[in-house]
């Protein structure tokens, strides 16, 4: 037990989801796998008693099998699950088609467009291994998910492959299979079909024998089976080359010890799918109405929900959708501190921004960027239903309370919001900073997607908006301030939404336009370089006379100097001689040590120092200390904007990527090691890194340490005199929590760890 300082709420029951992942074993399912290892723990392949059973065990399940999938004559072999079939399948086809190449002849492989990535990285794989060298090619789907069929027909007559799907993964779209068989065998009636059929056992019917499909890989830990069991069907007629070769079990299709205790387990499923034995499953009609009772109480929590996929012609258990103004990371948080496990689209793809399959289906980026997955199996029970409903609802009150949706009964119990905060878009940030005794704040370099967001914001927390200001003209997007300013219609602004009118003062004899935002100002500089109108906007103190030393808190320069980057100096508006001037005079402005707080953070960063980028970017340090010209850094700063690209390979837009991000390496604490350092007489302060919505959902109020990720910028600047302070960030997954501690220690911060695992991994 850790003893972190917060008292938690009374634990709620867990909501699962995400059945498309993975689900849980059913009880009869595991008491037939334990069995199987205690009882009937013979190998199939022996002789003896023993030995029998078990192989009457696999028999019962292959047969069973072969039922509910409608197999007729076609084979069924037992594999370790559906990537194993669908090696075995390409392998197969593709070992066949080998020796029927005509050399004069361009051949291709098709697979839909919204397939598993098993599937073309198999394809791939195997194309190259086998050195047949065809052309891969992704067959198109329409708005709805539906494979297109004019596309098929033009190509399968050259296709020594085709590879579809019954039910998509992420959207639980079906494809029409007779539809499909007939196109394929019009055209082309020698190529293989394999059809991943992973997501519709136990949810639509099959009958695969009625078909000419050649294969078909299934997977027993998507309908309540153990994880590392699996079965493939095999048509008598379809060549077939042994993916796994050895002992000859599986009639020598499949070598390797059988899976017992998996298959028991899956024999179980099976006879409730047939009806032979007590059926847990509920109805295909009832699953139609859990759906949509779910569909409504995601309405009711999130009025402006968009569903992704037309519910007709996809199967009831798969509900995937998108909350305009939230990424998917927000709302899995939001989701998973109030115990309620969904995911941002494919299980093996969940560190991937954005879904293929919806981008596949031509869908706005904002949707599939923010995309989420809810899926339940056959399993489901109304109460269960109940239960998930009435927690998406409750889940929803939270955003509610922290001002990020709309509900003007909360005023009592919201958080007030008060100094920086940071908003992020992909690689792309967003600065509010609200001055909480006047009620007023400025939005810097405002981005569009958070239009919706802002304006709730402004209206929950009753602030004035004194101004909008974008630091540059954006060349990735478009700036949404016209639509944060019907309230300053009055005011007259610049092309950036500086007021013209505003005051001036004076600094190092330059005089320089500022603005008041409550006992804050905001100086403007010019610093062009990575665009002619680029500007730097300092959040100081104010300046009494010429004399007074210029206290800067943070420095927003927009793309001149980002994290261990400089903004782009190739533009046809750019000059690498006025950003090296822009430079300098930023320095002399605002020293070392102020918080540098740029329009990008492609590396999950947060903010800088020029201090700290120094130590990292020679060519800036160069700069800083005199030891470059203005021509040489031209010439330096030429040459790195010739190729600019992240670690993914994607172009950069408005930054060099001149050091590789090494990240720091961060303390991390397990039960065991913080247990030891509570004992120890050090200062040791918690911080919870969890958002504002999350917080709430699983902690009690009196608990204060809590900095979501929004506002660590500002929680660095007030406790920039302290940086001996012994700090342990917490978060849900670990994830954040070294993320922000290893920006903490960039910066100067002398004793930071973290819990690796969060609360996910450690009871408390």
């Amino acid at each position: 037990m850790i003893n972190l300082p917060a008292t938690p709420k009374q634990p709620l029951s867990l909501i699962y989801l995400d059945a498309n992942a993975t689900t849980q074993v059913l009880p009869q399912a595991a008491a037939a796998a334990l069995s199987t290892m205690e009882t009937l723990f013979g190998n199939p392949s022996s002789g003896h008693v023993t030995g029998l059973q078990a192989k009457q065990i696999i028999d019962e399940t292959r047969q069973q099998a072969q039922t509910i999938i409608g197999a007729g004559n076609g084979k069924v072999i037992f594999t370790s699950g559906a990537t194993e079939g669908i090696q075995t399948a390409i392998l197969s086809a593709l070992q066949h088609a080998k020796t029927t190449l005509d050399s004069s002849k361009k051949y291709c492989l098709l697979y839909g467009a919204t397939e598993h990535k098993a599937v073309p990285e198999s394809l791939k794989h195997w194309n190259k291994i086998l050195e047949i060298n065809a052309e891969i090619k992704a067959i198109p789907v329409n708005e709805l998910g539906q494979l297109d069929i004019n596309f098929i027909a033009k190509e399968v007559p050259d296709a020594l492959m085709i590879c579809t799907m019954a039910v998509n993964n992420e959207t639980g779209v079906y494809q029409d299979i007779n539809l499909l068989d007939q196109t394929i065998r019009a055209n082309n009636k020698n190529t293989a079909w394999m059809v991943d059929c992973v997501q519709a056992l136990g949810k639509t019917d099959l009958n695969l024998a009625k078909t000419s499909i050649d294969y078909a890989p299934f997977s027993g830990h998507k309908l309540y089976a153990p994880k590392g069991v699996g079965f493939m069907y095999i048509k008598e007629t379809s060549p077939f080359t042994p993916f796994i070769a050895g002992g000859g079990q599986e009639s020598g299709l499949r070598s390797g010890t059988e899976n017992l205790p998996g298959l028991a387990a899956l024999n179980v499923i099976f006879s409730m799918l047939n009806k032979a034995t007590k059926n847990t499953f509920t109805a295909l009609k009832t699953l139609h109405l859990f759906r949509q009772q779910i569909a409504t109480a995601l309405t009711q929590a999130f009025p402006e929900i968009v569903f992704n996929h037309s519910f007709e012609n996809s199967v009831p258990t798969t509900i995937n959708f998108t909350i305009p103004g939230f990424s998917s990371k927000e709302i899995m948080d939001l989701f998973d501190a109030a115990n309620i496990r969904v995911s941002s689209g494919a299980a093996c793809s969940s560190k991937v921004t954005g879904s293929f399959v919806l981008d596949a289906m031509g869908l706005p980026n904002w949707q599939s960027e923010s995309a989420i997955r809810m899926s339940f199996g056959p399993a489901m029970t109304q109460p269960q239903i109940d239960e998930a409903c009435t927690r998406i609802v409750f889940a929803a009150q939270a955003l509610k309370q922290s001002c990020l949706t709309v509900n003007t009964s909360i005023t009592a119990d919201k958080t007030e919001l008060e100094g920086l905060l940071q908003f992020k878009v992909g690689g792309s940030c967003s600065w509010l900073y609200v001055d909480k005794r006047t009620k007023s704040a400025i939005f810097i370099d405002p981005l569009p997607e958070l239009t919706g967001r802002l304006q709730t914001l402004l209206t929950c927390q009753g602030l004035n908006l004194v101004a909008v200001i974008d630091t540059h003209g954006h060349g990735d997007h478009l700036s949404c301030r016209a639509q944060l300013t019907d309230d300053l219609a009055q005011q007259q602004t610049d092309m950036l939404g500086w007021p013209v009118h505003s005051k001036t003062t004076v600094i190092h004899g330059q005089h320089y336009p500022y603005i008041l935002l409550g006992d804050k100002w905001l100086v403007k500089v010019n610093t062009p370089g990575h665009t002619t109108d680029s500007t730097s906007l300092l959040l100081c103190d104010p300046i009494k006379d010429s004399t007074d030393e210029l206290v800067v808190h943070y420095t927003f320069c927009g793309d001149l100097i980002l994290m261990d980057s400089l903004g782009r100096t190739n533009f046809s508006c750019s000059s690498a001689a006025a950003m090296f001037s822009s430079l300098q005079l930023l320095k002399a402005l605002v020293g070392t040590e102020s918080l540098i707080c740029p329009s990008h953070d492609y590396n999950n960063e947060f903010t800088t120092s020029i201090s700290a980028e120094i130590s990292r970017n020679s060519l800036l340090a160069h700069v800083m200390n005199n030891e470059i010209n203005i021509e040489d850094f031209s010439v330096q700063k030429t040459l790195m904007d010739t190729d600019i690209v992240d670690q993914s390979g994607r172009k950069i837009m408005c930054g060099d990527l001149i050091g590789d991000c090494k990240k720091a390496s961060v303390r991390e604490y397990n039960s065991h090691s913080l247990a030891e350092a509570l004992k120890q007489p050090n200062n040791i302060k918690f911080i919870d890194l969890r958002e504002s919505y999350e917080y709430t959902l699983q902690h009690d109020k009196n608990f204060e340490n809590n900095v979501p990720l929004t506002q660590l910028v500002e929680f660095m600047h007030q406790h920039k005199h302290n940086k001996q302070q012994q700090l342990i960030l917490v978060c849900r997954s670990g994830g954040r929590s070294q993320l922000a501690a290893q920006t903490l220690l960039r910066l100067g911060f002398e004793n930071v760890g973290h819990l690796k695992g969060g609360y996910a991994l450690h009871q408390y």
